[in-house]
């Protein structure tokens, strides 16, 4: 009998501790915030991809261990390949989109494609999508798309600031008039984005626009340099991705256009964009928005807390380069928006419905650059429901053959003159065809 009395009062403890043990994994999950983080570390756009994802995987450990997560949330994450095609992109999300105690915080795609595809999803889903510089460029308008973020920037006003650039390089936008400007862009929804504002800018300033699309991967491109060769274009404007940007300048080489001539949108002005390339890359230009190459306070912080613990995501020495700034800055606008958020909603882990409120918030002044550590690596941000942007400037950069170096006084704010009625109408068309109702911002901003 004492035997069997002393059995059971075992079996309980070990219940008990179990029970505990339960409990206390489940109290620990219910205070994380889930972060689902699409890469392509792998296929022909890995090298663009993988420094993006390291920087932004790299910025989500960092808050945890120096900050001990959003406001004592964890920050819980989980990377899914997506090769950067559309299907995969999807199944992605699917398998992703409900994870953690409230469900997944925002999907930041890196692909435009992926990004139409979510878009639909999203108002039925809840969860916002950030396309920080890429993405739907009517998707600035909230009252339509109310679920999608091009925090920064849109192709639309890329392509806006690379038309006043060489306009002021000629003298003068009057002097664009009769000029030629190809664009040599990837065959995709991200390649195609730019061509209305472009035909926008035709009609107005006078200069022919001429198309030349890229088949993927473009690693084949001896046809659309052949006519550059015969049309010789005043500018070519290159929208690329992956090994199109070094194989476009090394056609370049053979064909003899020169690189002084050549413009890249913000994705087609990295390191991978023109290192295979060699001296050839020499007096390229291309875009910067939100973070240029360069380190920090926040990438000191980065190798101390993160690197220096033996939890770096990648090479120490690729900290810097201007892939992996802009996926830091862009999970940092993942996080700053909870944060943002949890001043309406609590402390605790949000909801997507919730985080977009954040979204529609953010007010990230330059104090809060300089608190964040990054000084120098992005443009102040302020959106609305009616203005999901929050900013529309971007630089340009040359590559000097070792590095780039950001052009003095070459910093332009995109027109918007031009470009918001292109955006409010097409919205608008997008609603129409979707039977989407829109919001009335004027009276969710002063709620």
């Amino acid at each position: 009998m004492k035997r069997t009395w002393r059995g059971a009062l075992a079996v309980v403890a070990l219940a008990a501790a179990a029970s505990l043990a339960t409990s206390g994994n489940a109290l620990a999950q219910a205070n994380e915030q889930f972060f689902p983080v699409l890469v392509y570390r792998t296929g022909a756009y890995a090298p663009n991809g993988v420094p993006w994802a390291n920087g932004y995987v790299d910025y989500l450990k960092l808050v945890n261990a120096r900050d001990g997560g959003i406001n004592g949330v964890k920050i819980t994450f989980e990377e899914c390949e997506t090769g950067y095609a559309t299907d995969r992109g999807v199944e992605c999300y699917e398998r992703l989109k409900a994870k953690g105690p409230s469900g997944a915080t925002t999907f930041q795609p890196l692909s435009t494609g992926i990004t139409f595809a979510l878009t639909d999803k999203s108002f039925t889903d809840h969860i916002p999508l950030i396309t920080a510089g890429y993405g739907r460029a009517d998707s600035v308008d909230g009252s339509v798309f109310g679920w999608n973020f091009p925090i920064g920037g849109t192709y639309w006003d890329a392509a806006d600031i690379l038309v006043q650039h060489v306009g002021k390089k000629l003298g003068g936008m009057d002097k664009l008039k009769g000029k030629k400007i190809a664009l040599v862009y990837h065959d995709s929804p991200y390649g195609k984005e730019p061509i209305a504002l472009l035909q926008e800018r035709a009609k107005l300033n006078g200069f022919e626009l001429i198309l030349l699309p890229v088949t993927h991967p473009g690693v084949e491109q001896k046809a659309t340099w052949l006519q550059i060769r015969q049309q010789r274009p005043d500018f070519v404007f290159l929208w690329g991705w992956g090994v199109m940007n070094s194989t476009a300048i090394k056609e370049a080489v053979a064909t003899g256009y020169p690189r002084d001539k050549m413009y890249g949108v913000w994705w087609s002005g990295a390191e991978p964009d023109v290192l295979p390339a060699g001296d050839g890359a020499k007096g390229y230009n291309a875009l910067v928005f939100l973070a240029p190459a360069g380190k920090g306070q926040v990438h000191n912080d980065i190798v101390k807390y993160v690197y220096d613990k033996g939890q770096g995501t990648g090479k120490k020495e690729d900290i810097g380069e201007v892939l992996y700034n802009r996926g830091m800055v862009s999970a940092m606008f993942g996080v700053e928006a909870v944060r943002k958020a949890q001043e309406k909603f609590g402390k605790k882990p949000l909801t997507g419905e919730q985080v977009r409120w954040g979204l529609e918030h953010l007010d990230i002044t330059p104090d809060m650059i300089k608190k964040l550590g990054m000084a120098g690596f992005m443009e102040p941000i302020k959106t609305s429901c009616d203005n999901h942007e929050g900013a529309h400037a971007a630089m340009v950069e040359t590559w000097d053959g070792k590095k780039w170096n950001v052009v003095p006084n070459s910093r332009y704010e995109s027109d918007l003159k031009i470009i918001d009625p292109m955006i409010r109408s097409s919205a608008k068309k997008y609603a129409e065809e979707k039977k989407l109702p829109t919001r009335d911002c004027a009276k969710e901003d002063g709620a």
